[in-house]
């Protein structure tokens, strides 16, 4: 039997605690670049391995944590352990089923993710794909970042694919045109390109998804999904004209958590078994669509 192929998801888990009603909250472990693992390894046939790159505290909660990746058969051997460090969390508050976060991640060990330049270079070696998101470049400092990037454009010149979840989050960021320069930087080592059409005019002035799609094209992207909330998705792919996909409407939004991590975890499951790009993103809305009627960003 061949060994199976690696989907590697890079970037921080946390600590999840989500609003469950009553003011009450249920303690979970989540974050946008695992929560896309963790789908697409729901998703994925039996010959690929879904892998968590980050790096954790030695402490009890980072056991906890470790074991529950690996628990949701999710590979933990990516997983580097940093003395001293801990691991983030993070707050869901909803109102009409909108989320506003609360974050705890000032000694987060998942900021430390390259600062090993070798560690970093053996977690990429050999995987099929990498999936990275604007999280996990923001949290990084920035030397961090150009060691995140030039480690992926050897990977990607060895074979690897990578696909970057744009996942705005300007809080996170030292200032504006720091924000639009590091994110046009990791979109030129990236092939797939999954943006959210809003946050891409917040931050670009985009006024149409063919704005996002032409700027993402010139980086070298072979595919741009544009995700527009409850409108259309807008697929370009590599010698292809762009298509408008429409979502089937949501009738009761309880909480938008992980909507577009599950929209991209699904999204690249169906992609690396070879489904359609059109069908990919049918399956990948789908799942975003029951994700949206849930609380908490895993959908059980």
């Amino acid at each position: 039997m061949a060994a199976a192929r690696t989907l590697l998801c890079l970037g921080e888990c946390m600590v999840e605690l989500s609003d469950a009603g009553d003011g009450t909250y249920r303690r979970g472990f989540a974050g946008d670049t695992f929560n896309a693992a963790w789908y697409a390894r729901r998703a994925l046939g039996d010959g690929w391995r879904v892998a968590y790159g980050s790096c954790l505290g030695e402490d009890a909660i980072s056991d906890e944590m470790a074991g529950f990746i690996a628990g949701e058969g999710i590979a933990a051997d990516t997983l580097r352990r940093v003395s001293g460090r801990t691991v983030g969390l993070y707050m869901i508050s909803l109102t009409h089923g909108e989320r506003a976060f609360s974050y705890w991640r000032g000694n987060s060990a998942a900021r430390l993710l390259a600062q090993d330049a070798d560690w970093l270079a053996g977690v990429l070696n050999g995987a099929a794909h990498v999936h990275l998101s604007g999280i996990t470049c923001a949290i990084l400092p920035p030397a961090g970042r150009d060691t995140l990037r030039a480690a992926l454009a050897r990977a990607r010149a060895a074979g690897t694919t990578v696909s970057f979840d744009t996942n705005l989050r300007p809080a996170l960021w030292e200032d504006r045109a720091t924000m639009q320069r590091e994110v046009m930087a990791t979109a030129a080592v990236s092939d797939i390109l999954l943006p959210s059409f809003d946050e891409e005019t917040a931050l670009f002035g985009d006024a149409t998804p063919a704005d996002t799609i032409a700027r993402y094209r010139a980086q070298g992207a072979r595919q741009v999904v544009v995700k527009n909330g409850g409108g259309p998705v807008v697929l370009w792919s590599q010698g292809a004209e762009p298509v408008s996909l429409p979502v089937a409407p949501v009738a009761r939004v309880v909480d938008t958590t992980a909507a577009g991590d599950s929209f991209a975890g699904t999204f690249l499951a169906a992609t690396l078994d070879g489904a359609a790009p059109d069908e990919a993103v049918r399956s990948a809305a789908r799942c975003a669509a029951e994700v949206i009627q849930v609380r908490g960003a895993l959908m059980r």
